[in-house]
């Protein structure tokens, strides 16, 4: 079965920038198209970042077009989050997944903006 394992996360203020890591273990993560979720307190989990299995595609919830960048690096079976001009909203907890969410989840990793 394949965990998830996600982390980078901390306090940042207004414009900084942080960048997420989730390690996946199996041999079968290159097989997957992943993304990333957040899940903001009383709201419900949301995609934000997607990409193809073999990292030529990707796409962006217009949330955070132009701030935020998906990668993935599949000899090491981990996908990344470059989140930079952070803003208080994208305060939650990110996750990795598969596009449909498939796999078990992960602890996740908090992002919180603020000043």
């Amino acid at each position: 079965q394949v965990q998830l394992v996600e982390s980078g996360g901390g306090l940042v203020q207004p414009g900084g920038s942080l960048r997420l890591s989730c390690a996946a273990s199996g041999s079968i993560f290159s097989g997957y198209a992943m993304g990333w979720f957040r899940q903001a307190p009383g709201k419900q989990r949301e995609l934000v970042a997607t990409i193809t299995s073999g990292g030529r595609s990707t796409g962006y919830v217009d949330s955070v077009k132009g701030r935020f960048t998906i990668s993935r690096d599949n000899a090491k079976n981990t996908v990344y989050l470059q989140m930079n001009s952070l803003k208080p909203e994208d305060t939650a907890v990110y996750y990795c997944n598969t596009n449909s969410g498939r796999l078990v989840w992960g602890q996740g990793t908090q992002v919180t903006v603020s000043s």
